[in-house]
């Protein structure tokens, strides 16, 4: 559990500058260069993440159950990450309703993602990994929020093409990696097939 946590502190820490410490953040980059600045983001964020993926495959070898969700729960959560498959498509396709309404779908999809595997979920290791992502996410999405207000941000244009292709491709992936992905990467078949 220790190589989890150390690795959420790590990927989280990195990925929270924005949200407690945007001020050290522009004075760093002022001083040290932007490309300096994202490669030592990039690395922290890395390791962070091998040491998540680490950690959480070690505690799910010795799993500590805290509930045991009833089973219309995994349906939930499967229909929860179609939603958030699409928001996290919706964050790269220029001029789609979604990206201009919402803003940030990508924090959007994390906070979508980290709930529904916490309803799906009873372990220890669950709770601590979704629970982590999902507080991140809160804040991350209040902070953007509240930096686009004060820099009075415009979001382009939104177009049904757009539109049309951000939930196409996201519906596409979610049935891919659901089907496929998810069992081989995770060792959890959400479709069990």
């Amino acid at each position: 559990m220790l190589i989890l946590l150390l690795g959420l502190v790590l990927f989280l820490g990195a990925h929270s500058t924005r949200i407690v410490a945007e001020g050290w953040r522009q004075r760093t980059i002022g001083t040290k260069g932007d490309k300096a600045y994202k490669g030592l983001y990039s690395v922290v964020s890395i390791i962070g993440f091998i040491l998540i993926i680490w950690g959480y495959g070690l505690a799910r070898q010795n799993p500590v159950q805290l509930w045991t969700p009833p089973r219309g729960m995994n349906h939930l959560a499967a229909l929860l990450m179609l939603f958030s498959f699409v928001l996290l498509v919706a964050t790269y396709v220029p001029r789609n309703a979604i990206k201009a309404k919402l803003h940030h779908p990508m924090v959007l999809s994390v906070k979508v993602w980290a709930f529904a595997h916490l309803l799906s979920n009873g372990t220890l290791a669950d709770v601590v990994l979704f629970g982590a992502f999902l507080v991140w996410a809160v804040f991350s999405f209040r902070a953007a929020r509240r930096r686009d207000r004060a820099g009075n941000v415009q979001y382009a244009a939104e177009t049904g093409k757009g539109t049309a292709i951000a939930v196409v491709v996201g519906v596409v992936a979610y049935a891919v990696f659901a089907a496929y992905l998810h069992g081989m990467l995770i060792g959890v078949r959400p479709f069990g097939v």
